[in-house]
């Protein structure tokens, strides 16, 4: 089993920051908001989106796949009361020369191997496609 220490402290009315290991992140947890930080909803779907990308990652020499870069678009939706996120969407954009079949393996691997993505799965709708960048 692996386990993870994340911890994290208001730093004054307009923010926060979360530590692990030698990393720092800026968090938005003014009521208002702020432009220069990931909300908790934002910070939720990023989650997502760097675990799909890492998915991908150990995917690559697996199966042998070629590609040059990955994007990751997601809209999240939340309902008010009691607030949740009821769905997200995504789009994954791989530029490669791969057939699609293999875009299409490459695609059930990250949703089939993602520790985010399959825990969000069970808990809200998670649904998106794969396609190629044009």
């Amino acid at each position: 089993m692996l386990e993870y220490t994340v911890t994290a402290q208001r730093s004054d009315s307009h923010g926060s920051e979360a530590r692990t290991k030698d990393a720092v992140l800026t968090l938005d947890t003014d009521v208002n908001g702020r432009p220069d930080a990931f909300n908790p909803a934002e910070l939720f779907l990023a989650s997502i989106a760097a675990c799909m990308i890492k998915g991908i990652e150990r995917m690559i020499p697996l199966l042998k796949f070629q590609l040059r870069g990955v994007e990751v678009k997601l809209h999240g939706v939340r309902q008010d009361s009691p607030p949740k996120m009821i769905s997200i969407d995504y789009e994954l954009i791989v530029d490669t020369e791969e057939d699609d079949r293999r875009l299409a393996l490459l695609h059930a691997n990250v949703r089939k191997y993602g520790t985010i993505s399959n825990t969000v799965a069970a808990a809200a709708k998670l649904e998106g496609t794969i396609r190629r960048k044009q």
